[in-house]
């Protein structure tokens, strides 16, 4: 499908509702926008929730992956570096 649509002063345009329905694109819904060879590509979008960990999460995970002496010169030989 083909549509016309115009651009705001402000840079915005209208998604006509078809073609949002269609899509299953609902308002608040995200888009992604991409330049491709000189052309605006529009694709349905989604929001990934991405979960936030503390300071001291990650340093017990440190803790807990921490190479002992013995585990870390095996590794290090495995390697061909000097411990």
């Amino acid at each position: 499908m083909k549509e016309n649509v115009m651009v705001s002063g402000r840079g915005q345009i209208t998604l006509p509702a078809a073609i949002r329905k269609r899509l299953g694109i609902k308002p608040g819904g995200m888009v992604v926008l991409e330049e491709k060879n000189g052309e605006v590509v529009l694709r349905p979008g989604v929001v990934v929730e991405i979960e936030t960990y503390t300071d001291a999460d990650i340093a017990q995970w440190d803790e807990e992956d921490r190479l002992d002496k013995t585990e870390r010169a095996a590794l290090l030989k495995r390697l061909g570096k000097k411990t």
